[in-house]
């Protein structure tokens, strides 16, 4: 066998639309029983596109530094301090709970709290700001890989808010 008989090249749309109709399909038919021509079938589409990069549904994109600011304080209370023991007036957070699944949650957690490092370096934060940012992360990071006591060691430690607060205080002090 040559190779020529096992590696055939894939074939382009631009090659299959130029084709009639693919042996053994049939015609398409619309609501009305109407036989569609195969030159109707591909231009309804073709002037429909997106793009992301500059469109309001994007959340990512085109923000301002009070709203990037609100996103990253309204993230970092969701890890760190989002929810109530009943009957006190201890808070705990998601990062708490997603912790509690071994190695796994504490990765997802951590990659998390980078992202708010990102974000900070995204604002224009200095290095020795994000810095420090990172070895909050760090350390929150590495222990809480420890089973159980990691886990309370990242409900008490709350590095996320640790670093918004942090961010927030170097925006404070810089001219607008």
């Amino acid at each position: 066998m040559s190779d020529d008989d096992i590696y055939t090249p894939p074939h382009s749309r631009s090659a299959q639309s130029s084709r009639k109709r693919a042996p053994g399909r049939g015609p398409v038919i619309d609501q009305e029983g109407r036989e569609l021509p195969e030159a109707n079938l591909h231009t309804q589409f073709e002037g429909m596109r997106f793009d992301f990069g500059h469109s309001a549904a994007n959340p990512f994109g085109d923000l301002t530094r009070e709203q990037r600011l609100a996103r990253l304080d309204a993230i970092a209370k969701l890890l760190d301090v989002a929810f109530i023991v009943p009957g006190t007036n201890f808070r705990y957070g998601i990062d708490g709970l997603i912790g509690l699944i071994p190695v796994v949650g504490d990765i997802i957690t951590t990659a998390i709290s980078l992202w708010v490092v990102r974000e900070a370096r995204a604002l224009g934060a200095p290095w020795h700001i994000t810095a420090r940012m990172l070895a909050n992360v760090a350390v929150d990071g590495a222990v809480g890989l420890v089973p159980v006591a990691g886990d309370a060691f990242d409900v008490v430690f709350r590095a996320n808010v640790r670093n918004v607060r942090m961010l927030k205080r170097w925006l404070d002090k810089q001219p607008r």
